[in-house]
């Protein structure tokens, strides 16, 4: 996966894989995702990224070992 930043546009590129994109689905006026012909997500666009997503912080966490019986819910909460 690659995280690409670009500061003159304000877009986040978020590369999961290298195969071809067959479709590009828009989820609102600023988050687009490619998917490749059967489906699977390609990549994810995110323009006036600072006010959709939380950059310029980023944190990456990888979980060794652990499948969720359920599927990740995202919740919210305050920020310190």
């Amino acid at each position: 996966m690659r995280i690409k930043y670009f500061l003159d546009t304000d877009t986040a590129l978020m590369e999961f894989s290298e195969h071809k994109v067959a479709e590009t689905k828009e989820i609102n006026e600023n988050i687009y995702v490619d998917l490749d012909g059967s489906g699977n997500l390609v990549a994810m666009t995110i323009e006036h990224a600072r006010q959709q997503a939380s950059l310029p912080s980023l944190f990456y966490e990888q979980i060794d070992g652990q499948t969720p019986d359920k599927p990740f819910r995202r919740t919210t909460g305050s920020r310190r």
